[in-house]
């Protein structure tokens, strides 16, 4: 039987990890942790937080509704509250795709 190497998934993300995931500033996710509700990373007892996948999958729709879709701060929240199931499933499509292409261009770069 051949030998394959299981995928590990981390539970939780710090916030370095989490900076350079998305190529932003500390202070940008603290910022946006107190403006939406939907970000929640756990704290330890000395205040460092860490991020779940949960936690980064809210993150990657904020940034599509700021960055990509050009949403202000508020308008990216009223969205949010509205229709947080369809932006949700939106999002999950959008990773999946992601993941494709970069699974077709790495099989086109092996020919």
């Amino acid at each position: 039987m051949p030998y394959k190497e299981r995928d590990i998934n981390k539970m939780y993300y710090t916030m370095g990890e989490v900076t350079a995931m998305f190529s932003v500033n500390h202070s940008l996710i603290r910022y946006y942790e107190k403006e939406f509700d939907i970000l929640q990373p756990k704290k330890n007892k000395k205040g460092n937080r860490y991020f779940t996948e949960e936690d980064i999958e809210n993150l990657k729709i904020i940034f599509h509704l700021i960055r990509d879709k050009g949403y202000t701060l508020q308008g990216a929240k009223d969205h949010l509250k509205t229709n947080i199931n369809e932006t949700k499933s939106q999002q999950s499509v959008l990773s999946a795709l992601e993941n494709l292409k970069k699974f077709l261009l790495e099989v086109r770069d092996q020919l």
